[in-house]
């Protein structure tokens, strides 16, 4: 069955940078563990996203319309349907005098965060650091393994896996019945994330029209 927009659709993949293979995000745990990216809040094992909400990266998201359940396919992304090419203007000279007042000694290669943006040093000599605030992959062609599974008819399983993505949430519980869903967390949320939630939610999930939010009992 082709894949359209706003199907939910269960899927498992591995992405790479194409000129090094090197993997840089994947759904299979095994894989992330024997190769030392793994994360403990990541989410693993096949995945449900809703075609057309963003929830994956874009230029994967627009390749998978029209492709089909229950097949493999290997698709390439250009800088431009990824992260985007190198932007110059990105690259900043930050003096010494910003790292040494948070303690930290800049190398070449080091992660850091400025007044909120994370970037790369990639030169560090004559007091100063070239920081390059570009995504990571920004520049670089990737490659996705990636396998359709089958499209997601259960609507408490396209709710759990809005969680999932969206606010990486894995302890959900939710019960649907005549329309309605409960939804059971660990955390109460406030109410105004709450009413954000439902209305995206009855957007995406037309058959629930309404949800009600409670928190587990201990």
């Amino acid at each position: 069955m082709a894949l359209k927009k706003g199907d939910f659709v269960e899927v498992e993949y591995t992405g790479r940078i194409k000129d090094t293979d090197e993997v840089f995000d994947t759904t299979d745990e095994n894989l992330a563990k024997e190769i030392g990216i793994h994360s403990m809040k990541m989410i693993y094992g096949p995945v449900v996203v809703c075609l057309g909400q963003a929830q994956i990266i874009k230029g994967l998201d627009d390749e998978l319309i029209g492709k089909e359940t229950g097949k493999s396919y290997k698709i390439e992304l250009p800088p431009e349907k990824a992260f985007g090419k190198k932007d110059a203007k990105l690259f900043k000279v930050v003096p010494y005098s910003a790292f040494k007042k948070h303690k930290i000694e800049p190398e070449q290669g080091m992660q850091v965060n400025i007044d909120g943006m994370l970037g790369i040093i990639r030169r560090a000599t004559g007091g100063r650091c070239m920081v390059d605030f570009n995504h990571p992959l920004a520049g670089k062609t990737l490659v996705y393994d990636i396998k359709i599974n089958k499209i997601v008819t259960d609507d408490a399983r396209k709710i759990k896996s809005f969680f999932e993505l969206e606010l990486n949430v894995a302890d959900v519980d939710v019960k649907i019945e005549e329309g309605a869903a409960k939804i059971t967390l660990k955390k109460e949320i406030p109410k105004k994330a709450q009413d954000m939630i439902t209305k995206k939610l009855t957007e995406l999930v037309p058959s629930v029209k309404k949800i009600e939010f409670l928190k587990e009992k201990k």
